[in-house]
């Protein structure tokens, strides 16, 4: 083994991951991409908006059930089995994720596409079941959105593999669970929420009103110090100072922990490293920007030399097309 191939949000684009597993020297055979010296690990977020989200599934639960490969769950894994799952009757809804006009639109395209391929469908939700929340190895660290320490330690008293079952999942929709903190601080990271009647109108779509902060930032003062997401803070609010009550929300991984490996934040632009030690690997591929991978071989101080993309063009004409995997 030289090393792993840490892969960010799929997110639907199978043909692109196949081309970027070519890329990085994996090749097919039996129906699974190999490697003969490297395994690779996916983010999570292999499914919703993209054009080939069963092709994407499949790609990467063959290579992590024949043992090339390792998964942690992202929170669109998360939201399509609370979706997915009926709520006990105490909760007073019909579904642990209700079906609301947003929920519904952030699944559409993954529904649509298993439509015609129930069993299946089925069949992968109980696949996601069994992806852990995180992974560490003696080296280096995985997760999907934030490596909080606190949270992990707890989940792993009752789950050591995080890996959850039925019940911690149905737990994750109450607000004053472990369940519900863990889910929200692993797959989606810290959210600090905007001032009342403030929004942000993203690029896809959506109206939100709180931003994603990130934690490695060693004495933030202000929220532009911690912002982490394409949009831009509105009414010059990067300059604002973060209460005593927003610092205490932030989770700190210091320059002293071993490597961590991210997706889940919409970078942009040329891959790079915000810190020594942590590697962000979403750079939007769905929005016709790059799907990234990190070559990791054992360095503790990561390099940007390290990453390995292929873009994901609009015009469908180049978009990357290596050989037709049928699967069905």
């Amino acid at each position: 083994m030289e090393g792993y191939d840490l892969i960010g949000d799929v997110h639907g684009c199978g043909a692109t991951l196949a081309a970027l597993l070519e890329r990085l020297g994996y090749r097919q055979r039996g129906g699974v991409y190999r490697h003969p010296r490297r395994r690779a690990i996916f983010l999570g977020d292999l499914i919703d908006r993209g054009p080939r989200i069963r092709l994407a599934v499949t790609i990467a639960r063959r290579m992590v059930e024949e043992g090339e490969a390792h998964i942690v769950m992202g929170n669109h894994e998360y939201n399509a089995l609370a979706y997915c799952q009926r709520a006990p009757h105490h909760l007073g809804r019909e579904w642990l994720r209700e079906h609301s006009p947003r929920h519904n639109r952030i699944i559409k395209e993954t529904l649509d596409q298993y439509r015609d391929h129930p069993v299946e469908w089925e069949d992968t939700l109980a696949w996601f079941r069994e992806i852990p929340l995180f992974l560490e190895f003696p080296a280096f660290r995985v997760v999907h959105a934030c490596w909080d320490q606190g949270l992990i330690d707890a989940l792993r008293r009752d789950y050591p593999d995080g890996r959850v079952d039925e019940a911690f999942l149905q737990q994750s929709v109450a607000p004053n669970t472990l369940a519900y903190r863990v889910f929200d601080r692993l797959t989606r990271g810290v959210h600090l929420p905007l001032p009342k009647g403030v929004k942000i109108h993203s690029g896809d779509g959506f109206t939100r009103h709180s931003f994603r902060a990130h934690f490695w930032a060693r004495e933030p003062r202000t929220w532009g110090d911690v912002i982490f997401q394409p949009d831009n803070l509105p009414d010059a609010l990067e300059g604002r100072e973060l209460s005593t009550d927003e610092h205490a929300r932030l989770p700190h991984y210091g320059l002293d922990q071993p490597p961590l490996f991210i997706g889940h934040y919409w970078c942009e632009g040329i891959p790079a490293l915000p810190t020594a030690n942590i590697a962000c690997l979403d750079y939007s591929a769905v929005k016709f920007g790059r799907l990234v991978a990190y070559r990791w071989s054992g360095e503790r101080r990561l390099d940007a030399d390290r990453f390995v993309w292929v873009r994901v063009p609009r015009d469908e004409a180049s978009r990357p097309r290596p050989w037709e995997i049928e699967f069905d």
